[in-house]
């Protein structure tokens, strides 16, 4: 299974702080935010906090109304989303009230954490806590590996804190953030801020892309994406977004009994879209997706050696219709990453499925995602019996 949709949810002041230094807490939102926060609770599959805000919040981490509840239950679901907290040390509080309230709950740790987690005398039971190690290190990877997997999460929403938050973007492991701007200034500089120092995907010229911005009460909620493409195997949030977007591209084809509806993105190593097209885009009856992308390119754009080619099919290797495949169209452009949805069936072409071969053989990386492929057959239908 996929890891999660990870959603990155944080209220912050107008200068960027989570909370001030005061021994209280700090409330950033108001009565319509802090309904907002429950809703997004609800829809979730799993709500996870670090050790840090266990220990300084103390939060329970429920869905607060009882209507959402009852939906919950209603559709099948537990009453309340799975809570999740991280650990390396296992040294957390057993009387805090994460242990004692809502449904089930997972703490990730190292194998040492783990030992000391054991003696805390944590519940136990089917509302109780399972421990689980993800070996030395705590690594994000493996946590949420674990949760995709094991636990079956497809939506899991972190709210904090701020360590939290900067690692997974850090990591490129955020797929959403969601900020609730608060009418207020901190101004203090040990304050915890939301996002700490350090390298981040893309580096400094990188835009996420903007999703939503609307009032909520008297703050604003701002929600944005990544859209740096990962690098080499791994799959990053930005990885499918811009496969999601060549999926929707090859819904836009104009259909045909003798071709497949393919869409392309390049998009460079800063998350900026270069180019975009799709099988038969304009007046060219057989133009293929890639090819359509990158003829609106100058092929000496240096960007071009570290871009990333989103398709929805497989580069063709093979090519009746003209003399150089996809395949070889993006390896003459420089490209050497390239993220498709679906392999090429034996349709139209014998051992049709080599496109990817031929981009590996020359150095390419070539990433499959399986959870796409059905949207990408989506407007191929027709042509698969």
């Amino acid at each position: 299974m996929p890891q999660p949709y990870v959603l990155l949810s944080a209220a912050v002041s107008l200068d960027g702080f989570l909370d001030d230094t005061g021994p209280e807490r700090l409330l950033l939102s108001g009565p319509a935010d802090f309904d907002r926060v429950d809703e997004v609770r609800a829809a979730s599959d799993a709500i996870l906090i670090g050790a840090g805000t266990l220990r300084t919040d103390n939060p329970r981490l429920l869905v607060n109304s009882p209507e959402r509840r009852a939906a919950r239950v209603a559709a099948g679901l537990p009453e309340y989303p799975l809570k999740v907290t991280v650990s390396a040390s296992g040294e957390l509080d057993p009387a805090a009230r994460f242990w004692h309230t809502g449904g089930e709950k997972v703490v990730y740790t190292t194998d040492k954490g783990a030992e000391r987690l054991h003696g805390l005398g944590l519940p136990t039971g089917p509302q109780g806590v399972a421990v689980v190690s993800v070996g030395p290190e705590l690594e994000w990877t493996a946590v949420l590996d674990h949760l995709g997997d094991v636990r079956g999460i497809r939506h899991l929403m972190v709210e904090g804190g701020g360590r939290v938050h900067t690692q997974l973007l850090q990591q490129g492991l955020a797929d959403e953030v969601q900020l609730a701007v608060a009418p207020l200034f901190v101004g203090e500089a040990d304050a915890p801020r939301l996002f700490g120092t350090g390298a981040y995907p893309g580096g400094p010229k990188s835009r996420l892309r903007l999703l939503e911005t609307r009032p909520v009460g008297d703050v604003v909620l701002i929600r944005y994406a990544p859209t740096v493409p990962g690098t080499g195997p791994a799959v990053s949030p930005a990885d499918r977004h811009w496969l999601d977007l060549a999926c929707t591209l090859a819904a836009a084809c104009p259909p045909s009994r003798t071709a497949f509806s393919v869409g392309a993105v390049v998009v460079a190593a800063d998350g900026t879209e270069l180019a975009r097209g799709h099988s038969r885009e304009g007046d060219d009856p057989v133009v293929h997706a890639e090819e359509a992308a990158l003829a609106k390119l100058d092929p000496t754009d240096p960007r071009l050696a570290s871009a990333t080619v989103y398709s929805s099919l497989e580069p063709c290797a093979h090519r009746a219709s003209r003399p150089a495949p996809c395949a070889r169209l993006v390896l003459d452009a420089g490209v050497r990453r390239v993220v498709t949805a679906w392999r090429e069936p034996d349709t139209f072409v014998e051992d049709a499925a080599a496109g990817n071969a031929v981009l590996s053989a020359e150095g390419a990386e070539v990433v499959v995602v399986p959870e796409y492929e059905e949207r990408a057959k989506a407007p191929n239908r027709h042509l698969l019996g």
